[in-house]
């Protein structure tokens, strides 16, 4: 925490300390109102501490930078845009406003912080490309969290004027042009450097295209009052590290096997032998006690023979499966299955058992062949296999991933797990969890396999499924990340596996 300019008290929390409550703008719209109601705290006062929030943000990512522009647009967050250039002059700054309204336009507290700016002596002038030139940061206090609509042809070429040049950019509240809920570009976006967010977290910072446009994010709380659990229940919570070491307690000096489950991992059709090895492996190194592979026939020699820890077996009609299920405690289907006959007769096998079962690549290919609901089940679709087991197309998904998981879960039932940037994670009534880890480079194949693989470790080891399913998506970008410490570019799937146990055994004091 820092403290604010003089009366402009404000909070700044820094990535590491963020919340983990996100909200639509809605949402922060009645805590804001709640408030100046209840709070009794001004709308202006709050407007105020905005600006100090968001120049403190800047001072302590730039702290060798004197040259601002801040460029506004009418609304409120134009308002804070004002009042930052107006802060930022009297700590003798060299900053000039790029305005994109008339003051005529402007309304309430906006108008008023607007006429305080020019009044302490701020140049503000139109927007002109020009201004950018002398700019070491640039302040995008444009549009805020209402916008509602595509940025006109005028208003997207400042954005494209914005991005086209090296200077960083400090987005107040979302970057313009995002949509606050959805992450859906609204037109054109700007290309946040950071992005400080104001009294609780925007959705759309972490879906669609915010994380890539958001950056660095920080978050200042306004010292805004509790509000009450109607206004406070987020939409989305991001999933805390601390989830892993709560529910993987150490383990018993007298435990054996037989007390970490026995998972059942189903695929590997011809030629795609590797992708159920990666998934056996990953739930080994994930901790399941005992696990067997069945894989097409002429797979399983080579298979133990590379990984003897694995229990092979070749199965080539569903009968010989069936034995296999019953032995197991978890069942996972997918990884290489193939959507041939010997795919589908095991599948069949498969969704005929009562065991907890796990979903992933052409298994869920099936389903959407004929869809069917079942509660014991956790579904991983990644966008394009999300577009097709709800009959539409993947950028529908994209646009609106918290929608599709929503459809996801109402159809299907179990557990859903929706790959991509911040997975997310939904299960009937529960909040959707949201996994802000991970990295571009685990954009290659077989990282799909890898996570089954944990995730059939630890639901054999954590039997709800709700809770197994958020440490393994959690564990499986935690690995991510490690193994892309020397860079992102080269990742292979197998590089996370030897890095599962470091993120699945936390260093305890004791």
């Amino acid at each position: 925490m820092r403290p604010g300019n003089g009366n402009d008290a404000s909070i700044i929390t820094l990535m590491a300390d963020l919340p983990h409550e996100l909200y639509t703008a809605a949402q922060v719209r009645a805590l804001d109102g709640h408030a100046i109601e209840v709070g009794r705290i001004p709308s202006f006062t709050l407007m105020s501490r905005a600006g100090a929030a968001a120049l403190d943000a800047l001072r302590a990512a730039w702290p060798s930078a004197r040259h601002i522009l801040v460029v506004c647009g009418a609304g409120n967050n134009g308002g804070d845009g004002y009042i930052l250039a107006r802060l930022a002059q009297a700590a003798a700054f060299d900053v000039a406003v790029a305005a994109l309204a008339p003051a005529e336009r402007m309304k309430g507290d906006a108008r008023r912080a607007f006429d305080e700016c020019r009044a302490a002596g701020v140049p503000i002038d139109s927007f002109s490309a020009a201004m950018l030139a002398s700019a070491e940061v640039i302040v995008d206090a444009m549009f805020g969290t209402g916008l509602d609509r595509p940025l006109d042809a005028e208003t997207r070429a400042i954005v494209g004027d914005l991005n086209s040049g090296a200077t960083p950019v400090l987005a107040i509240d979302v970057p313009s042009g995002l949509h606050a809920d959805t992450g859906a570009v609204m037109g054109a976006v700007v290309h946040a450097a950071r992005t400080i967010s104001f009294i609780g977290l925007k959705v759309g910072c972490f879906l669609g295209e915010g994380p890539s446009v958001t950056g660095i994010l920080e978050f200042a709380s306004l010292d805004v009052p509790p509000a009450p659990p109607e206004l406070t229940r987020p939409t989305v919570v991001r999933i805390e590290q601390e989830l892993i070491a709560r529910v993987l307690p150490r383990r018993r000096r007298t435990a054996h096997k037989g007390d970490f489950g026995h998972v059942l991992i189903v695929g590997g059709n011809a030629g795609m032998a590797g992708s159920v090895r990666l998934s056996g492996e990953a739930c080994l190194r994930g901790g399941a006690g005992l696990v067997t592979v069945a894989t097409r026939p002429e797979h399983a020699s080579a298979m133990a023979a590379a990984r003897p820890e694995l229990m092979c077996h070749g199965v080539a009609e569903p009968q010989y499966l069936r034995a296999l299920i019953e032995r197991a405690d978890v069942v996972a289907i997918g990884p290489g299955l193939g959507r041939d006959q010997w795919a589908r007769s095991l599948y069949q096998a498969v969704l005929e058992s009562d065991r907890p079962l796990i979903l992933d690549a052409d298994a869920l290919n099936l389903l959407a062949d004929n869809p069917r609901r079942r509660e014991n089940w956790i579904l991983t679709p990644h966008p394009g296999e999300a577009a097709r087991l709800l009959g539409t197309q993947t950028l529908s998904v994209q646009s609106d991933r918290l929608a599709a998981l929503r459809q996801l879960s109402d159809r299907f039932g179990g557990v859903v797990v929706l790959k991509g940037a911040c997975t997310l994670i939904g299960c009937g009534t529960e909040i959707p969890a949201l996994c802000d880890r991970g990295n571009p480079g685990m954009a290659t194949a077989g990282m799909g396999d890898v996570l089954t693989g944990i995730l059939a470790a630890l639901h054999v080891q954590i039997p709800d499924a709700w809770t197994a399913a958020r440490a393994a998506v959690l564990a499986h970008a935690m690995a991510g990340d490690d193994a892309a410490r020397n860079g992102e570019r080269g990742l292979i799937a197998s590089d996370l596996i030897l890095r599962l146990p470091a993120c699945l055994n936390p260093a305890r004091s004791n």
